[in-house]
């Protein structure tokens, strides 16, 4: 028979050896963790590398663009990449040269609100080069064949909606359009609200003026034309700014009583003033959504599904009547 200490030697024998045999499991498993967890790195740092996307609009002096600005760097912010961005100031050849600094940088993604939807044709053929996918937004180039997607309001039908208003407001009109003719928004609102009233004699455009969509450029468009004492009783801005620039006009020389009043935007001022009983209403779209949407259509587009070319938001009318039912004090 073994001795008592032979059978505790044994068994201390037993013990360290399974002692041994835990803790070189352990260090397997710490080992093969590590190793796992740095290719597991790698491979996220191979997925989520931030790409560069790049933006540009015709003015950061209008809101409305701060906004879309905002809604698209979400999106792309949210997916773990990077959003720049240049403002020409109304300025197209500012603007190209910019797109060209961009593509220098390196940007993947172009989101393109031109100043002049002609005149950004060569900053268009240098992205094609470049093999920047360009998503347009909110107003439409000549060119479409240089885009992958266009992301706008409805923007006929906003001038429609504006003009079918104002015909039931009033029996007759003469209307002061102020539009710009380089920004095919605005020409398609202004197109709209025309096509509307065409073969209505009692609806007669009596003065049409080009306010580059900004406030100060409309508020002297209209102050000029007030000069000239010409009977009126309707305007149409061709955006928001226009509009709040040509009630600064009215007001200024006192003409404002009797005229009915219409942008287009839905912007929170022009709200704040409809509220006041100062204007008469806009056809408001939603700077938010077209952002949204063309964030998420560069994204599909860079996973490799198909997206569709023309992307149409529909737009709808904001009045006194109704403005109980929005938020004054923000965008839609």
């Amino acid at each position: 028979m073994k001795s008592l200490l032979s059978h505790k030697a044994e068994g201390t024998f037993a013990r360290e050896k399974e002692m041994k045999k835990y803790w070189l499991l352990l260090w397997l498993l710490v080992l093969a963790g590590t190793v796992s967890g740095c290719k597991k790195a790698e491979l996220q740092g191979e997925e989520h590398a931030p790409r560069l996307f790049g933006a540009t609009y015709m003015t950061r002096n209008n809101p409305y663009f701060d906004v879309l600005h905002e809604a698209i760097k979400e999106v792309v912010e949210g997916n773990g990449d990077i959003l720049i961005s240049r403002d020409p100031c109304q300025d197209q050849e500012k603007q190209n040269a910019q797109i060209l600094e961009m593509i220098e940088e390196g940007i993947e993604v172009l989101f393109l609100n031109p100043v002049d939807w002609e005149k950004v044709k060569p900053a268009l053929e240098a992205c094609r080069e470049a093999e920047v996918v360009v998503i347009n937004v909110d107003t439409v180039v000549k060119d479409r064949e240089y885009v992958v997607s266009i992301v706008e309001t409805d923007n006929y039908l906003a001038g429609v909606l504006c003009a079918q208003d104002m015909m039931q407001k009033v029996d007759s009109a003469r209307i002061v359009i102020i539009g710009n003719p380089i920004q095919t928004s605005i020409m398609n609102r202004v197109q709209g609200f025309l096509d509307t009233i065409e073969g209505n004699e009692n609806y007669q455009v009596v003065y049409t003026g080009i306010g580059a969509g900004e406030f100060e450029v409309s508020a002297e468009v209209m102050a000029d034309f007030l000069k000239e004492k010409v009977d009126f009783n309707v305007v149409l801005g061709g955006n928001d700014p226009t509009a709040l620039g040509v009630l600064a006009a009215l007001q200024q020389y006192r003409r404002e009583k009797g005229v009915l009043l219409y942008g287009i935007d839905g912007s929170p001022d022009f709200k704040g003033m409809l509220e006041l009983g100062y204007l008469s209403g806009t056809s408001a779209q939603s700077p938010k959504t077209i952002g949204e949407v063309a964030a998420q259509t560069a994204y599909d587009y860079l996973n490799g599904q198909e997206v569709d070319p023309y992307i149409s938001i529909e737009p709808y009318l904001i009045t006194g009547e109704n403005l109980d039912e929005y938020e004054i004090n923000s965008w839609q």
